[in-house]
């Protein structure tokens, strides 16, 4: 805030876009691999089915056909972008980074391009940093992208994890602008970004080129992230407000992160927030880690729930653990 008054510089949010595999995988088709049915999966996570990409569809593919949406939602150019800001756990590669192969892929040759990793909270963390830089004024405008082929990872074996994760990428084009400060201006009012190291083996993947030299698979332990994830995104949510002297009463709508549907109800009933301002994607496309957020923002600005001038708290929470909201009147 600028009690003082006077201009501050504001990103503004122009245009959002997402891309889910053609693949729907159904409850019922994974039944027929592991051990599990219809019933437990929607009881215990209110997953219905999932997006998988196809063989050879990549991370930089979903990626660049959400960057592709964005930028036309937005009415901007590839050319006009200076800044990619790619959120992802399931880069095509060790290195080069994704967004630089994005970047290439969109024929931009300006600018900064690298890739962010908070797993789940990854979008929540590049919307954040490209808000930096460009109320720095060392950009102008930036795509900020969640991308991910978690079925990568996965094993298909292990039913508790399995049945959650799905593929896709969302992404939004940021715009340097100004405002006076109040929680009445257009773009990112605030960010709040967390992390605690000490509870990384709860959810963690188990390889990388440092320690197995193997991509690894996910292995999580449930119980104990449902525990800190209600809280800490509360939390989160709350801290976003105080520093902008909202109420929850205030906020049009919450984009949470699509992880399980009973995180998202429970998370809404701490904070006393009516379910009907809650988007929610995850019966359609399960837990697509930093891509949840950007296409679920995508999928209620598509079809009009979202309107301009409404004011949208987008939260995450993922391994790490990393967690946190920002603030957003588009």
């Amino acid at each position: 805030m600028n009690p003082g008054g006077g201009v501050v510089a504001r990103s503004l949010l122009l245009g959002c876009g997402g891309y889910l595999p053609e693949r729907v995988l159904t409850n019922a088709e994974l039944a027929q691999q592991v051990e599990t049915d219809d019933a437990w999966i929607v009881a215990r996570t209110g997953i219905r089915q999932r997006h998988i990409a196809a063989d050879g569809e990549t991370t930089s593919d979903l990626a660049t056909k959400a960057a592709r949406r964005a930028l036309e939602a937005a009415g901007r150019d590839a050319a006009d972008i200076d800044l990619i800001v790619l959120a992802t756990a399931t880069p095509d590669y060790t290195f080069p980074a994704t967004a630089a192969i994005v970047q290439a892929n969109l024929g931009i040759r300006k600018g900064a391009a690298f890739d962010i990793q908070a797993v789940c909270s990854g979008f929540v963390y590049a919307l954040a940093t490209a808000d930096n830089f460009l109320k720095a004024g060392q950009h102008k405008r930036a795509l900020v992208i969640g991308a991910e082929t978690f079925s990568r990872i996965l094993d298909w074996t292990d039913r508790t994890t399995c049945v959650l994760f799905g593929d896709g990428a969302g992404a939004v084009v940021l715009e340097a602008g100004q405002g006076t400060g109040a929680n009445t201006d257009r773009g990112i009012l605030t960010s709040h970004l967390h992390a605690d190291g000490r509870y990384r083996d709860l959810l963690y993947v188990d390889g990388g080129p440092s320690t197995t030299q193997t991509v690894g698979h996910l292995r999580m332990t449930g119980k104990e992230v449902f525990r800190h994830a209600v809280v800490n995104l509360a939390d989160a949510v709350n801290e976003a407000l105080s520093a902008t002297g909202l109420a929850p009463s205030d906020l049009d709508w919450i984009v949470p992160h699509q992880a399980n549907y009973r995180i998202i109800e429970g998370t809404a009933r701490k904070l006393g927030v009516d379910a009907s301002k809650v988007v929610v994607t995850v019966d359609r496309h399960g837990n697509t880690s930093a891509a949840s957020v950007p296409l679920a923002l995508a999928e209620a600005m598509g079809d009009g729930r979202i309107k301009p001038g409404q004011l949208v708290l987008l939260e995450a929470m993922g391994g790490g653990f990393t967690w946190g909201s920002c603030l957003v009147r588009l």
